[in-house]
């Protein structure tokens, strides 16, 4: 994985994500789900453009109860935090210019 990519799990989301500075991308994704894997090297390539926006990946098998309370029914889903809140969302493969877009809506 990226070095701009981190993994986040239910203990690390609130210190990570909702306390974070500026907005923060988040892909609720599983090891199972072929979209998902499709889906990494794009963060990657997104990650690597876009460095003032931290980019992160929650296992929705390992972090269930983060993926119960955001409401996170299928995958790959991405949102956009920013001061504490979900600010934007996305379902399905996103291209790097819509991952751009939802971020961008926020800033």
């Amino acid at each position: 994985m990226s070095e701009g990519i981190l993994n986040v799990g239910s203990a690390d989301f609130q210190s990570q994500v909702l306390d974070a500075d500026g907005p923060v991308l988040v892909d609720f994704w599983a090891a199972w789900c072929a979209p998902c894997r499709a889906q990494t090297p794009i963060l990657e390539k997104f990650a690597a453009a876009n460095p003032g926006v931290k980019v992160v990946k929650v296992n929705v098998d390992e972090a269930q109860q983060v993926a119960i309370k955001y409401g996170i029914r299928s995958i790959p889903t991405v949102s956009v935090f920013k001061g504490g809140d979900e600010v934007g969302k996305a379902v399905g493969l996103q291209r790097e210019a819509q991952l751009a877009a939802l971020v961008g809506s926020v800033r």
